[in-house]
């Protein structure tokens, strides 16, 4: 069974970074997908990041390429998101979150079917304020 934790969840200002931190458990293989979904109050859970381990393919929304970037520590079970340049709608709370599949299967969930992942964390809360 994967389990995650997140951590790292802060309150900044407008135009400073914060680094995300998710440790994994369970992740018995490399056919996994690993990433962040974010969700605002009243909003659905929208998928931010992923990071496919089987080859290290990367995804990014529109929101926050060029912005976040997704890395794993395999060393230290740690999957991680480097946020910079951070927007006052970049607040909401972030999930950490795993799914078994293919890299189409997962980038697809992570871009459209959040509700199909299968393994959540508890959530991380960002604030950016002006």
């Amino acid at each position: 069974q994967v389990q995650l934790v997140e951590s790292g969840g802060d309150s900044v200002q407008a135009g400073g970074s914060l680094r995300l931190s998710c440790v994994t458990s369970g992740v018995t293989d490399t056919r996994y997908c690993l990433g962040w979904f974010r969700q605002a109050p009243g909003k659905e859970r929208e998928g931010i990041a992923g990071f496919y381990l089987n080859g290290g393919s990367t995804y990014y929304n529109d929101d926050v390429e060029g912005r976040f970037a997704i890395s794993r520590d395999n060393s230290k079970n740690t999957l991680y998101l480097q946020m910079n340049s951070l927007k006052p709608e970049d607040t909401p709370m972030y999930f950490c979150a795993a799914d078994r599949g293919t890299y189409v299967e997962c980038m697809t969930k992570w871009e459209r079917r959040s509700a199909e992942v299968g393994a959540w964390g508890q959530g991380t809360q960002v604030t950016v304020s002006t």
